[in-house]
């Protein structure tokens, strides 16, 4: 009994140490009747050095991106322009954050599976991210990723 509870409460630990991993970001929103600004800066409002800052646009109607993890990347997702759905997977259960604003950013850590769906029509999903691009980087495999976060 005591050896259940334990193991029960290591996956509860284990999922809130996930849960507050990722997390939404709010960025300064400085108001002007000519327009509002919002900004970004590394280890400011971006907890790593900003190494690739990459953009997704044009998404045609039904399309999913994403569909990975990274081994050691983090990054922060910024709908600059419309709207979609994050949908995060740790292998075990799976969180939906739809983005909508632009002064909002969803940090997302290594080892978190990742899709972007729902996107509006002209929306613009800014990704920045602590690496450079690297295949190596990826984990491409659903069935793959899920096997190495039950071996963690």
């Amino acid at each position: 009994m005591l050896q259940a509870c334990y193991f029960l409460c290591k996956e509860e630990i284990k999922e809130m140490n996930k849960l507050l991993s990722t997390q939404i970001i709010h960025f300064p929103k400085i108001l002007d009747e000519r327009g509002n600004l919002s900004v970004l800066e590394q280890w400011k409002q971006i907890p790593f050095e900003i190494k690739r800052v990459y953009w997704i646009y044009d998404v045609p109607g039904g399309e999913m991106r994403g569909g990975h993890a990274y081994k050691t990347l983090n990054e922060v997702i910024v709908a600059i322009s419309g709207s979609y759905d994050v949908v995060l997977n740790d292998g075990s259960k799976e969180y939906r954050y739809q983005l909508n604003r632009s002064y909002y950013g969803l940090y997302v850590p290594k080892m978190m599976w990742r899709h972007i769906e729902n996107f509006s029509t002209n929306s613009l999903a800014l990704i920045v991210a602590d690496q450079l691009y690297n295949e190596q980087e990826y984990i491409r495999d659903f069935s793959a990723f899920v096997q190495l976060m039950q071996q963690a």
